[in-house]
């Protein structure tokens, strides 16, 4: 194990890592010498995919899908020329002899299998980021060889395969789902429809209690986003519980009882915590709610984990050399499959409670009540009406388009953090933030009056802020929280016990298909 030394991620950092489409440009311009900064290629593909999800319009259980499909099939195409591991899909049918195992080959395979799976899942950004990249690796993008004699021609074959397989997957990414839009990818196909009806929160709209026809349910707002597009929410993911895992045998498996129940006195209990949390919200509960929030246009929270596994790689010194490119590959693989798996736990619940927002919650309990809770930007804590209380979220994204239990960030930030902690056999994390005075999103100029650290010890320490984070936002009750952590744990424990059997050739064959106890396809 490397000598480890505490790492500071500074605000300049941090704003690439929040809206690097709009900070920085895209990887065309990529410097010459790619190794210089010492990555590895896994790491160049990884900062590729990331880009694709900061310019696509994808909500986070399908970036969490596109993440692990780029590494899978990078990690296919590695598992060709390593002496044991099992490719996903085609086992170790690619196998190739052991002096063609050099670090070229291998480099050239894993750059031909993350460019195939990266044009499928972000086709936009093909041009701007795939094709320059390519270039810059020495790589002819136009290679579509299937002659697995050649490094190129085994980066093809195995996205392919992993590509075929997640076509048929249930997220429909071609849009073309029975009972879907046809076309839209990702759309629905399930008949989902929101049991009340939209909250208008357009300036000068009220709350409307009759809008709320059950207040168990989740209910879609309605607002102006930062384009100016009026919005009325769908349910993003109502169909991912139809997903197959990458590990997980039933995608019930860690379902709960599930939240509250309105008429209950922990319902409004939980609601009160959130005011009592909104009252008293600090300049440093402020940032880290806008810290973590991962809106659109960022890497979202499944990319956010992929970030600290950068920065692992980097800590540790894994470096351009075979046995860095092996650890990048061995990592981002468990990593991005437990990440998505916790999509799938996650979305499950969702699907099977339709559970209410905050704001909806809030308002509806309180209507015609003095509360006491934050005002509004630059407005501080003070009395208001129940029915205008607001989440502390930016007003063009003010809630997630999805019900609230169980907590995505939550969910995907202790499943990330464990197998961090799985792979490096140990939970120290030493990174931290910093944020300039009045650097806030939400009320710049005024927030933090003064430079602002976040520090994070451990993996379970950023893991818990994370989650911790949509509670001083506003979005999420305790229950979905905590729920969602300790779902993030188990979730990972699993898909890392996957990924070794995988990794060590335990698990002989390929073309798995992981169904639930029923034997029915997920």
């Amino acid at each position: 194990m490397s000598q480890r030394e505490p790492f500071r991620v500074t605000r300049r950092t941090a704003l690439k890592w929040g809206a690097l489409a709009a900070a920085a440009p895209a990887l065309s311009g990529l410097p010459l010498a790619v190794f210089a900064s010492g990555d590895s290629v896994v790491l160049l593909w990884n900062d590729a995919a990331l880009q694709g999800v900061r310019d696509s319009k994808l909500g986070p259980p399908m970036v969490a899908r596109a993440l692990a499909i780029v590494h899978t099939c990078i990690f296919d195409a590695w598992a060709a020329y390593d002496h044991q591991a099992m490719g996903t899909r085609l086992g170790g049918a690619l196998r190739r002899p052991p002096r063609e195992r050099r670090l070229a080959n291998i480099n050239m395979a894993i750059s031909f299998a993350a460019y195939r799976a990266a044009v499928d899942l972000f086709p936009g950004d093909r041009l701007s980021v795939f094709d320059p990249l390519m270039r810059r690796l020495g790589y002819d993008p136009a290679n579509a060889t299937a002659d697995i004699t050649t490094p190129a021609g085994v980066g093809n074959v195995a996205a392919q395969a992993v590509l075929e397989f997640r076509h048929r997957d249930g997220a429909n990414q071609l849009g073309d789902e029975p009972g879907g839009k046809p076309g839209v990818p990702y759309a629905d196909f399930t008949g989902y429809q929101p049991a009340n009806d939209p909250m208008d929160l357009r300036r000068g709209s009220l709350f409307d209690p009759a809008a709320v026809h059950d207040a168990n349910r989740w209910q879609p707002l309605r607002y102006f986003d930062k384009t100016g597009t009026d919005v009325s929410q769908p349910f993003v993911g109502a169909h991912w519980q139809h997903v197959t895992p990458f590990a997980l045998t039933n995608v019930a498996q860690l379902r709960t009882t599930g939240p509250a129940r309105y008429g209950s006195p922990a319902y409004e209990s939980q609601a009160r915590a959130l005011l009592a949390i909104s009252a008293g919200l600090t300049d440093e509960q402020k940032m880290i709610a806008e810290y973590w929030a991962d809106g659109p246009q960022s890497e979202l929270p499944p990319g956010h984990w992929d970030l600290f596994a950068q920065f692992v790689s980097r800590r540790d010194h894994h470096s351009t050399y075979k046995h860095g490119v092996d650890a990048d590959v061995q990592l981002f693989f468990a990593l991005t499959n437990a990440v998505f798996d916790a999509s799938i736990c996650c979305w499950d619940n969702k699907c099977a409670f339709d559970s209410v927002r905050p704001i909806t919650a809030i308002r509806y309990l309180f209507r015609g009540q003095q509360v006491r809770s934050w005002g509004g930007r630059y407005r501080g804590t003070r009395l208001i009406d129940g029915a205008a209380w607001l989440p502390y979220q930016a007003s063009t994204f003010p809630t997630p388009p999805f019900p609230e239990y169980s907590s995505g960030h939550s969910t995907f930030s202790a499943a990330g953090a464990e197998i961090l902690r799985l792979f490096t056999a140990s939970d120290d994390f030493g990174a931290s933030v910093t944020f300039q005075a009045g650097s806030s999103k939400f009320e710049t100029g005024a927030v933090p009056a003064s430079d602002l650290t976040l520090r994070w010890a451990t993996f379970s320490d950023a893991a818990n802020q994370a989650g911790l984070s949509r509670r001083y936002g506003g979005i999420h009750f305790e229950q979905g929280d905590l729920d969602g952590r300790a779902a993030g744990r188990r979730v990972a424990q699993v898909a890392w016990a996957r990924a070794q059997g995988y990794i060590s050739g335990a698990d002989q064959e390929g073309d798995h298909d992981y169904g639930n106890d029923e034997g029915e396809t997920a």
